[in-house]
């Protein structure tokens, strides 16, 4: 463990920072968390927010963050949706995409020049990612681009995530009815814990990994990311993972520092 906040700050450069359990959850921000950004760039350092919110656009989760109290632009934010869609421009620039998910997906597909399918037939990719308004209609249209020949692509396999009312159903959900049903199973996958969304992070904050600190309440996606990208890692205990938990997790993944929450890394000592 760091000795001082003076030595903490010495060795860290950049901070890549988690958003549902670590800033907010739901629409309330976790008490302090906005101190701990004001803090981070009080001193100078660089920081990229990155979480594996597909449903969201950069602007949607930017407007978010400034309710809650956290001066933030666009290009401070990468989600797994922005991940999806670069992906997308760089490698299958004349592809139709048909999303499944909230409408934030669709919006930072098409902020990236990305072609929307008009029916799901037409549609050369299927794009998964959380749907929190799912209906019937939804399931089947996805259901119908794969049958038609859709490729599955996956912002992220997330199991669950901090909602106001408590753990809540995440996109593994969603793709687990589309494979099952078609019998086809994703192809790529781009949020935490992926190298496509390190790198996106690392090129954002120009940073060597090892002067990096990878924060977040998930281990499966936040530390291990960080970890298989020689960054530091800071464990956050105000989301997916409790206290109680800990014995399990210390014998899987053992990260730098663990936390109650964000607003600790203030007051390392």
């Amino acid at each position: 463990m760091m000795t001082t906040n003076a030595s903490f700050l010495e060795e860290v450069d950049g901070f890549l920072i988690d958003l549902d359990g670590t800033i907010f959850k739901g629409d309330s921000l976790i008490p302090g968390a906005d101190q701990a950004v004001a803090y981070i760039k009080s001193n100078q350092k660089q920081l990229v927010f990155v979480s594996n919110r597909g449903n969201y656009s950069r602007r949607m989760c930017c407007d978010k963050l400034k309710k809650l109290g956290i001066a933030a632009v666009e290009d401070e934010i990468i989600l797994s949706s922005t991940v999806t869609a670069r992906f997308l421009k760089k490698h299958y620039p004349a592809s139709r995409v048909w999303p499944f998910g909230d409408p934030g997906l669709q919006e930072e597909l098409e902020t990236h020049g990305i072609s929307i399918a008009t029916v799901p037939e037409e549609a050369d990719f299927l794009v998964i990612t959380l749907h929190e308004t799912l209906t019937y209609h939804d399931l089947n249209c996805a259901f119908q681009a794969v049958r038609a020949g859709a490729r599955i692509l996956a912002t992220n396999t997330d199991k669950m995530f901090p909602a106001k009312s408590g753990l809540s159903i995440d996109v593994a959900g969603m793709i687990g009815a589309i494979e099952a049903s078609t019998g086809r199973k994703t192809e790529m996958t781009f949020g935490k814990p992926s190298t496509f969304m390190a790198e996106a992070a690392l090129e954002r904050l120009e940073q060597l990994p090892e002067r990096c600190l990878m924060i977040g309440d998930s281990v499966e996606s936040d530390i291990f990311m960080g970890q298989m990208h020689s960054m530091k890692t800071m464990l956050v205990l105000s989301g997916n993972t409790k206290k109680e938990q800990l014995d399990i997790v210390l014998t899987r993944s053992k990260p730098n520092y663990i936390v109650e929450s964000i607003h600790d890394l203030i007051q390392l000592n």
